[in-house]
């Protein structure tokens, strides 16, 4: 009698799929000041890291759409737990052994990057490759353990800085590389499907002539834009506008906005039998519109605070939702698909931050006036699922 396969097994590694994506994202931003102060390393340079893995990320979703299938899912998310293991262990030990301490950063960070990057394009599709019921719940859930990792993280950084001080920050970089050391073997073991048969999905070229399919790649970036300008600035923001300190600030700012952020995905998971995905979304969209401009033009610190916590709540459904439409409506459009709205998501993570730091500067340094800015990408995500809703009623 054949076992039945055991992809519950499945599900919990792609859930530390996601927390460890959530350490590579997460935890070095956490030392940049004491790469600063150790190393000798100027706050210019520094701000090359956050590229350097953002654009990482950018190259592997990139190069996915060719080289995934042919490889296969296994060989590709195993090794996406290895390569983040290896940036982490290296960047304990790597910046210490080569004559420049930032180039030994800069390698370690691409390494985990890669790692990141693949669990990016593969985790979706191995779990919609499951034969779960109600996906769009479990896809939520899913991406949800992104926020529970990125607020584990902060606060278990937070922790062990407090009791053992920040000069044992190596220490600490090896204790984070243990989970995806030790989710490889969860790969390597659990039942993994694929995403449709040789011949049966959708070309490059197909997909890119569907008028659907590129209506989700505005989503996906105005989605990406949306949570990550205020993931990465949160702190900055929180620690200008109430004036508090860093540890403070990062566990008001980035960390409340991740707890609202996975909060609501689970709440989508839990009930999204009884919602409209597409009309839940739209929702979303118009509360984040609110929050952006409550966080940028409220004279009162607190209603600032406000707007970035809520803005997590706003934004939690949008990647995981734009995802979950796309495979009902477009079921063909195979692993390039997850790729490319993968690669689109973290366009718009590297260009709107970057936009708001750039006209902060401009202005004098305000982040409220940046964040006013930023409103523009929840707002065109507005429009796009308006059109949505009106145009695309029935599954392709």
């Amino acid at each position: 009698m054949t076992k039945a396969k055991n992809y519950r097994k499945t599900l919990i590694a792609c859930y530390l799929g996601f927390i460890t994506q959530a350490i590579s994202a997460n935890f070095v931003p956490l030392l940049f000041l004491t790469f600063r102060d150790s190393y000798g390393i100027s706050l210019e340079k520094i701000a090359l890291i956050p590229m350097v893995f953002y654009l990482t990320q950018l190259l592997v979703d990139l190069g996915a759409t060719k080289f995934a299938d042919a490889i296969g899912y296994r060989t590709c998310v195993a090794a996406s737990q290895v390569t983040s293991a290896a940036g982490l262990v290296l960047m304990a030990f790597l910046p210490e052994l080569l004559p420049d301490p930032f180039t030994g950063i800069l390698i370690s960070v691409v390494l985990y990057a890669i790692g990141s990057g693949l669990i990016e394009v593969l985790v979706s599709p191995i779990v919609e490759a499951c034969p779960f019921e109600n996906k769009a719940g479990v896809m939520s859930l899913l991406h949800s353990f992104y926020c529970w990792g990125a607020v584990g993280v902060i606060l278990g950084s937070t922790l062990f800085f407090g009791i053992f001080g920040t000069s044992c920050w190596k220490a600490l970089t090896l204790l984070w590389a243990a989970v995806p050391l030790l989710n490889t073997i969860n790969f390597i073991t659990c039942p993994i499907e694929r995403l449709m048969d040789d011949g049966e999905g959708m070309r490059t070229g197909q997909l890119l002539r569907l008028p659907l399919f590129w209506l989700m790649i505005l989503l996906m970036i105005c989605a990406g834009a949306s949570e990550a300008t205020m993931a990465q600035w949160a702190s900055a923001f929180t620690e200008s506008a109430l004036g508090v300190s860093k540890s403070v600030g990062d566990l008001a700012g980035p960390c409340l906005f991740a707890v609202f952020m996975g909060l609501a995905r689970v709440f989508y998971g839990k009930h999204s039998e009884k919602l409209d995905l597409a009309k839940v979304m739209l929702g979303c969209g118009v509360l984040c519109v609110a929050c952006y401009l409550l966080a940028s033009l409220s004279p009162l610190p607190v209603l600032g605070l406000a707007g970035c916590a809520l803005c997590g709540l706003s934004v939690g459904i949008m990647w995981p939702g734009t995802i979950s439409i796309s495979a009902q409506k477009c079921p063909k459009g195979g692993t390039a698909m997850f790729a490319f709205l993968a690669l689109a998501g973290d366009l718009g993570a590297t260009v709107s931050p970057a936009m708001v730091g750039t006209i902060a500067d401009a202005v004098g340094g305000s982040l409220k006036t940046g964040l006013l800015f930023a409103v523009l990408f929840p707002t065109i995500m507005v429009f796009g699922l308006v059109l949505l809703v009106k145009k695309y009623k029935k599954r392709a």
